[in-house]
């Protein structure tokens, strides 16, 4: 006899959001701001999650967001806002009587500046005052057990062309594709990412938050590339100089470059 379907299935899932880190409060302001970022492209984000990040802001600025009103904004630019992150505990029943979470896996901006220093404050009060000890003698280097595999770093490597509507996630790793990456496909890699074709569609390094990832492209025709949250879209082209040629993405400060790679 067969096994009759649960209802219902729980499993672990990878969800994707955009950090959006609201340094004002005023809707007007932010629309601009959004209106600037997108270029009036209507479908730049396409209906993505986001997280609102108020860590930058001060407690009293934080205390007047209208959150109605951030969220039907930002969902006019196809925006679904889930959560809030960085709030100050006296915001969150405010804040989830307007359906939304709060988000406690990452502290960033101020929120964390201010974690930082309050650790370091207890560790500073909590440390016992003791008299100095000498100097241990250096220890020999311990050898590493005979046949131990040295520790890996993840790569995802996707070695089929990336169609549109297809989404690849590298969680935790670089990603690496050896086919074409096509128009309304996304990569996303919290490292860099490497594609050994032409690259179209959009990519996203870094997006657990490294400034340091970069995107390499044998041909970059992406409508969109994005290092740790800082976009850069092409509605203009891209420079005539870098066709067909091959090209590196690194952020500067705020700034997007695009670079082309030296042979050398």
């Amino acid at each position: 006899m067969q096994k009759a379907r649960k209802p219902i299935e729980i499993k672990i899932s990878t969800v994707v959001a955009i950090s959006a880190i609201l340094h004002e409060t005023d809707p007007t302001s932010l629309e601009n701001a959004l209106k600037e970022m997108t270029g009036g492209v209507a479908d730049f984000f396409e209906d993505e999650f986001a997280v609102l990040d108020i860590g930058g802001l001060a407690v009293e600025a934080a205390a007047e967001i209208d959150w109605k009103a951030v969220v039907a904004l930002f969902k006019r630019f196809r925006l679904n806002t889930v959560a809030v992150r960085n709030a100050p505990e006296a915001l969150h029943a405010g804040i989830v009587g307007h359906g939304l979470a709060i988000d406690t896996s990452a502290v960033s901006g101020a929120g964390a500046a201010n974690a930082r220093a309050q650790e370091a404050a207890q560790e500073t009060v909590a440390a016992p005052v003791a008299a100095p000890a000498p100097a241990p003698a250096p220890a020999a280097p311990a050898a590493a057990p005979e046949g131990a595999a040295a520790p890996q770093a993840r790569t995802v490597v996707i070695d089929t062309p990336v169609r549109a509507g297809q989404r690849i996630y590298a969680r935790g790793a670089d990603l690496v594709v050896l086919a074409v990456v096509n128009n309304g496909a996304e990569l996303i890699a919290d490292g860099c990412i490497h594609v050994y074709a032409p690259l179209r569609g959009r990519a996203l390094a870094g997006a657990s938050g490294n400034t340091e990832a970069r995107i390499f492209a044998a041909s970059l025709e992406a409508e969109l590339v994005s290092i740790a949250g800082v976009y850069r879209t092409f509605e203009n082209g891209h420079a005539p100089e870098l066709a067909g040629k091959q090209v590196q993405v690194r952020l500067q400060g705020e700034r997007i470059d695009v670079l082309q790679m030296s042979a050398a």
